[in-house]
């Protein structure tokens, strides 16, 4: 009987994940969060935090958190209309967040630059949230203006740790960029990668990266990609395999089947 498995990767250098914990937050971001910021000197934090797509501002919110129970101040962003209405109800009352309903792109007159510059939002905000499943690598680059202390940005988390993959600049297309593309994008910038989730990743500005007491933030030591990789190999005798992940993450948990993954001649292929 063939013999199948995944080696059982243990990185240890991400120890801001042993603090994962959640409270509006899916993946534990909530409690890393809370990590994060103690570790700040207290001149240095301003309590602000920017976030999109914030949802209904509470459901799966990275920033409710700190914007209920600590006080934060906050810059909202929600592009669906009846979200953003929810977004308002959630924090009806509360001037220290401004809530508005905006489609933040990579180019042109939604630059997330250009929207925060009619805001009372500083130059370096606490925490820059981007969650929008797709062009958060593109809009993440596109910011020139604010230099955000901590970035917390999703991250597809089917990809293993080799692969750098964008998606297209294309707002019509959701596929996400892999957690290698974004650490190379961040050091660009002038970020280091100190913790993951299984589907976000954080960083701090470089300046502010010994506070975190990381030895070596290679991404083989921070993160263990986890149950959502799957690997199609080829046997001597020209057989093909597939092991890990044997599902269709986001349809419904669909069973992955070899059936399923067949080589198309280029007639039959289909831009999209």
């Amino acid at each position: 009987m063939p013999i199948t498995g995944c080696y059982p990767y243990k990185p240890g250098n991400d120890w801001l994940a042993s603090h994962a914990a959640n409270v509006t937050s899916q993946f534990g971001e909530d409690g890393i969060l809370r990590e994060i910021f103690g570790r700040l000197p207290g001149e240095r934090a301003q309590r602000w935090c920017v976030d999109f797509g914030a949802w209904d501002g509470r459901h799966l919110s990275n920033s409710w958190n700190l914007i209920a129970n600590h006080g934060w101040n906050a810059v909202l962003i929600e592009a669906a209309a009846e979200r953003f209405a929810e977004l308002q109800a959630t924090h009806a009352g509360n001037d220290r967040v401004t809530a508005l309903n905006r489609l933040v792109h990579f180019e042109g007159p939604d630059l997330l630059d250009d929207i925060l510059q009619g805001t009372r939002v500083p130059q370096d905000p606490d925490l820059l949230a981007i969650d929008i499943d797709g062009n958060d690598y593109h809009v993440w680059e596109s910011l020139r203006r604010y230099e955000p202390k901590i970035v917390l940005i999703e991250i597809n988390p089917s990809f293993p740790n080799e692969l750098a993959f964008v998606q297209a600049r294309d707002m019509g297309v959701y596929q996400g960029s892999s957690l290698l593309a974004m650490v190379l994008l961040g050091k660009a910038k002038g970020y280091e990668l100190i913790s993951t989730t299984s589907h976000n990743a954080f960083f701090a500005r470089r300046d502010l990266y010994p506070l975190f007491d990381i030895t070596d933030n290679d991404i083989h030591l921070m993160h263990s990609p986890g149950p959502y990789q799957t690997w199609i190999y080829q046997l001597y005798d020209g057989t093909v395999q597939i092991a890990g992940c044997q599902q269709m993450l986001w349809d419904e948990g669909r069973p992955m089947t070899l059936a399923d993954i067949r080589g198309l001649p280029p007639g039959d292929r289909v831009e999209g």
